[in-house]
């Protein structure tokens, strides 16, 4: 196992880039070395806060180089498999955020390159790292808990195109490639299961936006657990995800990092794993995986089944018009 300095180049200096450079500060033997955005002036401003010696804003500058062996993409949404194959094409070891891609056909050719490659390649499912999802994983895993439904909500207000710093964005979210892909990937992983059934509704498309505001969509596992999930961008608070777990000797419910048994009394699981922070917890296992030589909790293979889901309600949004 390596022990040597990890260099990391970081692409997307926004709101959730900053979120990997805060993690990344209580992981050792892991440096960052090159930053891109947008706006050379703010990602200057960024690389002089965190005492990142290479600013830019073309990823081909930290490809070019030598030093850098990993690549973290916090780029927007429809840039991220062009973006991880000219990654893991240089070379690097990548890891890109949620989603991998907004087609199936991007997130094939990407699984594709890593086969071929070798390099580790991982999606920032974020949920399979946060502790308090991490305590359902161990306790189906121990056969203490059996996942009957997960009844799911992810609200936000965003009527106008705003990040979580409340700044203007360059591109648009979606419901169906970014937030939802969060859950389908979830619930494949809590209940151990193939997604066998899967079906959407959505509401009507925005005038402006061109994306549905409003959707619906139901799932069903091979292990027989169902999952139903509630997504807006009309919502004016309170904003976030929230799970409720309904099982054979429990309910538990999830609000980022914090959980709740079905009477609302918290759950401590501050000792689940090294950190509460998931995004830390997440890029603590892309380092982990590059110095051990092995295949990360959420690679592109494994987060694979996912895209086919979204791949599938796609297809049935468009056919229902």
């Amino acid at each position: 196992m390596s022990t040597k300095t990890i260099k990391v180049a970081l692409a997307g200096a926004g709101a959730f880039g900053i979120k990997h450079l805060d993690g990344i500060k209580n992981i050792d033997g892991v440096e960052v070395v090159s930053v891109i955005g947008r706006e050379l002036d703010k990602t200057r401003e960024v690389a002089g806060k965190y005492g990142i010696a290479h600013a830019g804003t073309d990823l081909a500058e930290s490809l070019a180089i030598k030093e850098v062996d990993a690549v973290i993409l916090c780029t927007p949404t429809q840039m991220h498999a062009e973006q991880s194959i000219a990654c893991l094409k240089a070379g690097k070891h990548v890891q890109v955020e949620i989603p991998l891609a907004d087609t199936l056909e991007g997130a094939e050719a990407v699984a594709a390159l890593q086969r071929s490659s070798g390099l580790v390649a991982m999606v920032g499912h974020t949920r399979r790292f946060n502790p308090s999802h991490q305590w359902i994983h161990k306790r189906v895993a121990a056969g203490e808990f059996r996942i009957q439904q997960m009844d799911v909500q992810t609200y936000f207000f965003r009527r106008t195109n705003m990040n979580a710093l409340g700044q203007a964005r360059s591109w648009t979210d979606h419901l169906l490639w970014h937030h939802a892909a969060h859950t389908v990937d979830l619930f494949a992983y809590q209940t151990g299961g193939d997604i066998v059934q899967a079906h959407a509704v959505q509401g009507p498309i925005h005038p402006t936006l061109g994306i549905a505001m409003d959707m619906s969509i139901q799932l069903k596992s091979s292990t027989g657990a169902i999952c139903t999930l509630s997504l807006s961008f009309n919502n004016d608070g309170p904003l976030g995800t929230f799970f409720r777990y309904i099982g054979d000797s429990g309910t538990y419910l999830a609000r980022y990092d914090d959980l709740y048994n079905g009477k609302d009394e918290k759950i401590d699981v501050s000792k689940v794993d090294v950190s509460m922070n998931g995004i830390e917890l997440q890029d603590r296992e892309f380092f982990a995986a590059i110095r051990e030589g092995r295949e990360p909790n959420s690679s592109v293979a494994k987060v694979l089944p996912c895209y086919r889901t979204l791949h599938r309600l796609e297809r049935q949004l468009d056919t229902a018009g």
